[in-house]
């Protein structure tokens, strides 16, 4: 004779086994490496930096106030 299966338990284990699956196979398609996440911290740095190099006051408190 075989082993008794709760038949509901089993099919909720398969459909959290599929979702897991699918969910690793999405993040491998839509993630993104470790060098495309350090080109784009740099990059919105640089723009940063020439933001604030064109800043046409500088910060004082006196013009904080105003």
């Amino acid at each position: 004779m075989g082993d008794i299966v709760n038949l509901r338990r089993a099919r909720k284990e398969k459909a959290r086994a599929a979702a897991a699956k699918e969910a690793a196979a999405s993040r491998a398609k839509s993630g993104r490496t470790r060098n495309e996440r350090d080109t784009s911290g740099q990059k919105r740095a640089l723009e940063e930096k020439r933001l604030e190099a064109h800043r046409r006051e500088a910060d004082t408190p006196d013009d904080s106030a105003r």
